[in-house]
């Protein structure tokens, strides 16, 4: 090719020389948090307990999740840096997985489990029940970031059908009025 100066060098070009050489610059970089704030320092000593391995990816995105809430755009580009891997694998993962959400939660969470029994024993009549309640869609949060409703495929109490979790907490056998009542309360309350 005209202007690119390609020679061999052992079994490489020159090209693919420099650009291995830029690779391992990059990973050999110190990759600095996207803050000051001092959970990222619980999130790096994740990633150093598996020695920064590929593998740590989704127990480092738990980490994230589990210390600001969500994970977020600085977050995901400072995990997959760190991890030596493409940005866009470690989107894929955190958007695959349920558990991982890329938005900021409400300040008071219901989840409504869809596992089979408790489909079959009205979790679709609760969703539409706190839908309308809070007035959002299921993966939404409120306007006023009060309430996030969303739901899961299974939380393991099928004998408690239906269930919800508010706030993380179980509750077994939801009718919707329950539920109405416990979304009403968070945003008549906190207002």
């Amino acid at each position: 090719m005209p202007g690119l100066d390609v020679t061999l060098n052992g079994n490489y070009t020159s090209v693919e020389v420099r650009y291995m050489q830029q690779a391992m610059a990059v990973y050999g970089e110190k990759v600095s948090p996207p803050t000051a704030d001092k959970r990222w320092k619980m999130v790096t000593a994740t990633m150093r307990r598996h020695g920064y391995e590929r593998d740590a990816l989704i127990e480092t995105l738990h980490t994230v999740q589990q210390l600001f809430g969500y994970l977020d755009d600085d977050s995901l580009r400072f995990v997959a840096r760190s991890l030596r891997q493409p940005l866009s694998r470690v989107y894929g993962v955190a958007t695959f997985y349920h558990y991982f959400t890329l938005r900021p939660p409400g300040e008071h969470t219901c989840t409504i489990c869809l596992g089979t029994a408790c489909y079959i024993k009205g979790a679709p009549r609760l969703v539409a029940s706190a839908e309308r309640t809070a007035g959002v869609k299921v993966g939404e949060t409120s306007p006023d970031g009060t309430v996030s409703l969303l739901s899961v495929r299974c939380v393991g109490s099928c004998s408690l059908a239906p269930v919800a979790l508010y706030d993380g907490e179980l509750a077994a056998r939801v009718q919707p009025s329950d539920l109405e009542r416990r979304i009403a309360d968070w945003t008549n309350h906190d207002t």
